[in-house]
Parts: structure tokens; sequence; C-alpha cells
């Protein structure tokens, strides 16, 4: 088996490193003071400065995204961890403000949790396995 990276996996990592980026340069770019629900809140950190949690999250974003775009092993288990948290973190504030944007996290984060499961094998080839330009 060849250590070709499906579609789906460039896609979502590719959407962790972009919004990691968006949410790095927001801290020095846009006051999104516009918004119902900052980064804190939405991860379940609401005494978190919104700054610090925005950092906390596009490093972290940045970090799974590269891991998983690569096919690491770790890449598969953070964004694994990840999904897993935020789809615990979304649903009980679903529960608790019945809005979005939780649904949506809640939604998006299955999915990931889904396709990454189905596409686990590309994570687990041995480095001899894989093939020169395939």
């Amino acid at each position: 088996m060849s250590r070709t990276r499906p579609l789906g996996i460039t896609l979502i990592g590719s959407f962790y490193v972009f919004g990691s980026i968006v949410l790095l340069l927001s801290l020095f770019v846009m006051e999104l003071s516009f918004e119902k629900y900052g980064i804190a809140a939405r991860f379940g950190w609401p005494s978190v400065p919104e700054h610090l949690a925005r950092f906390l999250v596009g490093a972290a974003s940045l970090v799974l995204g590269y891991g998983y775009l690569k096919l690491k092993r770790w890449g598969y288990w953070l964004m694994v961890a990840y999904s897993i948290y935020f789809v615990i973190v979304s649903g009980y504030l679903f529960v608790l403000y019945k809005e979005q944007p939780f649904l949506g996290n809640i939604i998006w984060s299955l999915i990931v949790m889904v396709y990454s499961y189905c596409k686990r094998n590309h994570f687990y080839i041995k480095p001899q396995q894989v093939r020169a330009g395939g």
C-alpha cells in the first residue's frame, strides 16, 4: 500500500491549518467583537482571556493540522482527541444555549472523527512501505 494522502485528509488538515493561521492573524489584525461567542467560550474556557485562547487554539490547530497532513500517527491521535474534546464541549454548550455555532461544531467534529477512523490505515504505514513517487 502506498502512502498517498486521501483528498479528505488533505481538506480536513488544510482547513485546520488555514483556520489556525486566520486565528493567529486575528490577534494582530482584527478585533472580532461582533462575535457572540468567542473562541474561549466555544472551547469551554470562559475564564481564559480571549487573546490567550486564540493563541492556544491557533497554535494547537497548526500543529495538529501539520501532523494530520503529514500522515503522522501523532497527528491522527491529536486530531481524534481534539475532535472528541470539541464534540463534548460543543454538545454541552448546545444543551445550554440551543444555538449556533455549537451544533455546527458538533457535526464537523463527528465528520472529522468518522472520516479519520475510516482512513486510519493511512497513518499506520511503516516508513519502508512508502513508495517513492507514489
